[in-house]
């Protein structure tokens, strides 16, 4: 399987703090624990490292954006949306959810409440059989987490995994699933930069198991357009 880790790699070179968690970025963290062939690209790269061969011949895409949402150009997103229909999986991690590709998959604004405040999240799991799942506990706590509260401005998920509560008591839609097209997209929220999340291993373990369910299947994509009769007029 071919993955790649997509970061605008901005906070790690400005933030002394998000160096100290992820002085190589956050995408390298993310790259290290991953099973396959895995390559990186990030946001000041020619093509924002996304070239017609990378995505081509990439089978998941994994995406974390914070800052720099705008600066995407619209050409690639375009290319990243056009295989997600055609089958590519698709990732997005915490502050994605206001990516110009993640907006355009949902089709909402994917607006929501935030604070950051380092209070504690805990992550219910709320559906255990699913894939995604797998080899995680009733539940998980960050101590350390920037809050998302709902409403989240989603359509409605295809799957509903996790469920997050904050100390400061607000909840949130935190794992989710989703198909466009061929291509399956799972959305998870915890990451926030300043906090060193995704050295957890139960998130790990969420990116790892969402990588191989997100992957590509074998579905024929389908045919559009102007066709011809399958039987005699």
């Amino acid at each position: 399987m071919n993955i790649t880790v997509w970061n605008e790699f901005r906070h790690e070179k400005e933030s002394e703090l998000v160096q100290k968690h992820y002085p190589e970025g956050i995408h390298e963290v993310i790259a290290k624990f991953l099973d396959g062939n895995v390559t990186t690209a990030t946001l000041d790269m020619p093509e924002h490292g996304l070239t017609d061969d990378v995505l081509n011949n990439t089978d998941v895409l994994i995406w974390w954006g914070h800052k720099a949402h705008e600066e995407v150009q619209d050409e690639i997103v375009e290319k990243v949306y056009k295989r997600v229909l055609e089958g590519m999986g698709f990732i997005a991690l915490h502050s994605a959810h206001f990516s110009k590709v993640f907006k355009k998959l949902m089709g909402t604004g994917c607006d929501l409440k935030w604070r950051e405040a380092g209070e504690k999240e805990r992550i219910w799991i709320v559906n255990p059989a699913h894939p995604i799942a797998e080899s995680l506990p009733e539940y998980f706590e960050l101590e350390q987490e920037e809050m998302y509260g709902e409403h989240f401005d989603i359509p409605a998920p295809d799957e509903l995994l996790f469920i997050s509560w904050f100390q400061g008591g607000e909840v949130f839609r935190s794992g989710a699933t989703f198909t466009r097209g061929n291509g399956k997209i799972f959305y998870f929220r915890p990451g926030h930069e300043t906090y060193p999340t995704y050295h957890n291993e139960y998130v790990q373990q969420v990116i790892k198991n969402a990588v191989k369910w997100v992957k590509p299947t074998n579905a024929k994509y389908p045919t559009y357009g102007n066709y011809q009769a399958l039987e005699e007029l």
